[in-house]
């Protein structure tokens, strides 16, 4: 059965909802448009909006059996333009993001939570940023998210080795600001959603408005720069190399064009 996302609200607070939980709630191209509808006809009296996963993970990432499965009319080029407009929704929308992290927490789907305000995360939660693994580079913009906040040195080490990290890892370089037993999960971020919706809403706006001047114009070029890179990896010497290389099963013989 393919995945779906899907949206609850209570009151004030909206809840997103990954589930595709047999495959550790990794996302296809059915899953992406969900999300994006969802974001863009998020009702106005939402005042704090709680992203989590349902069963193990928040979720691993693309579903790489789905990639090369839908045939499109589009570019590479329009497609990553299309992916980038849709989670960029996330600063239009005036409530804050809090994303419940737990068991993976994967490549694009690790990006677009580090687009989000605020990150907890279970008591053995795993981040990894896998793309270079695959032949290519992250493309969602969380990148430049992670140099903000931790620094190039980590950034070099996930990107480039595409190496597991741990919650624990994850509060001491402050990627996720709690680590809680996972059966507290859920509470948790229900409990901060409602602090978030029951302050004064202009108070809670201005103030988000003002972090993300701090840091979206970066966010945003990265992004510009990743989708033009991505575009020109796809069409690479090396990473028909490293298709063919896979498809042969043989060691890969790289150029660096």
């Amino acid at each position: 059965m393919a995945g779906s996302v899907r949206i609850e609200i209570e009151g004030t607070i909206a809840t997103i909802t990954n589930d595709n939980p047999d495959k550790h709630n990794a996302f296809d191209d059915d899953m992406d448009a969900q999300l994006f509808d969802i974001l863009a006809t998020m009702p106005s009296t939402v005042r704090a909006i709680i992203w989590r996963g349902d069963g193990k993970s928040f979720s691993s990432g693309r579903d790489v059996a789905s990639i090369g499965t839908n045939v499109s009319p589009l570019s590479h080029h329009e497609l990553m333009r299309r992916g980038h407009r849709g989670i960029q929704q996330l600063w239009n929308i005036d409530a804050p993001v809090i994303v419940a992290c737990k068991g993976w927490v994967m490549g694009g789907s690790f990006q677009r939570a580090l687009l989000c305000d605020i990150r907890i995360a279970a008591e053995g939660t795993r981040f990894r940023l896998p793309e270079t693994t695959y032949g290519v580079i992250p493309d969602t913009g969380g990148v430049a998210v992670l140099h903000q906040i931790c620094g190039p040195g980590v950034v070099n080490d996930l990107v480039m080795t595409g190496r597991v990290m741990t919650a624990d890892e994850a509060l001491t370089h402050g990627i996720v600001s709690r680590v809680v037993p996972e059966d507290a999960l859920d509470a948790t971020a229900r409990e901060m959603a409602e602090q978030i919706a029951a302050a004064p809403t202009v108070t809670i706006k201005l103030a988000r408005t003002v972090v993300r001047h701090l840091s979206q114009p970066q966010v945003r070029t990265s992004m510009d720069d990743e989708m033009i890179y991505q575009t020109f990896l796809n069409r690479s010497d090396d990473f028909a190399e490293f298709r063919a290389a896979r498809s042969e099963d043989r060691p890969p013989t790289y150029t660096g064009s």
